[in-house]
Order: structure tokens, then sequence, then C-alpha cells
């Protein structure tokens, strides 16, 4: 089996670490949907050590921490499923109540028609929190210095 996401990015990179990178998903509807994707191939969560599932999870704090400082969304969805791609990923979604499976699961069926106009303001404000994420995950590094993975 070919695992796409040793092949490609899986989406926009936004920033790439020794262990990890972040990407903007292409996924219709869903304009602020990123995932925090582990580089090296493993399945599980539990397949990486202590420290490795915390400076994974930290990945996913900030990218859940700046979509909340930059969009205001009425939630953010955090998700790690695996079943169509068994390469070790989060989900973050920002979600919106204008939104087309809002508050349903962005899987299940769509409650409501897109909202084309919210979409692409949505669209807009992008590049620029993309930066800031490039910014604040950059900083993590330095703050951890210069290691993507804090020793025990």
């Amino acid at each position: 089996m070919t695992c796409p996401l040793c092949m490609t990015d899986g989406g926009q990179l936004v920033w790439r670490g020794t262990h990890l990178r972040v990407i903007r998903a292409d996924e219709p509807g869903f304009p602020a949907f990123y995932r925090v994707v582990w580089n090296a191939h493993v399945a599980e969560f539990s397949d990486l050590t202590q420290a490795e599932r915390r400076h994974c999870m930290d990945a996913v704090t900030v990218v859940e921490q700046v979509l909340r400082e930059h969009l205001a969304p009425t939630k953010v969805n955090l998700a790690a499923l695996g079943n169509m791609v068994p390469h070790l990923h989060w989900h973050v979604i920002a979600r919106f109540g204008w939104d087309s499976h809002f508050p349903a699961p962005i899987w299940a069926a769509a409650q409501r028609g897109r909202d084309s106009a919210q979409e692409d303001a949505l669209r807009e404000r992008l590049p620029a929190l993309d930066g800031q994420l490039h910014a604040r995950l950059q900083a993590a590094v330095a703050m951890a210095g210069g290691a993507e993975i804090a020793r025990p």
C-alpha cells in the first residue's frame, strides 16, 4: 500500500519541522481545515514516545490557538481518525455556525447549503493566519532550545 502522507505533504504546507508538519487541507466547504502530520510513517499516537506525543500535541495546541485568535470560530474540532489513511495525523478544523454541517461533524450529512460568501471571506484571511502559525511554531521550537522534542 502506498501512503499519500509519505509521498506528499497532504495539502498546502504551512510549516515543516524535523518530526512533523502542518498543512492546510483542501476540503470543500471548510477553508480553515488544518492537519498536523507526523513525518515518519506511524499509524497510531501510541507508537510515539512520550516526548514525541508531547511535541505533537503542542503543535496541535498551537494550531488551535492561532485559529481561535485569528478567526474566532464557534468551535474547533480535533480528530485523529486514520481510517482512510493510516498515517498519524490530527485534523484541526475551525467550525462556524454558518458552515454547511454545523453543529454536526464535517463527515456527517450537510445541515444546510454552503455559504460561499462566508467561505470566501474566511479564505481571504488564511494567508495571514498561515504566516502567524508558521511564526508561532518556529518560536515554539526556538523556546525548546532549537530541539523540537524536549527531553524528559
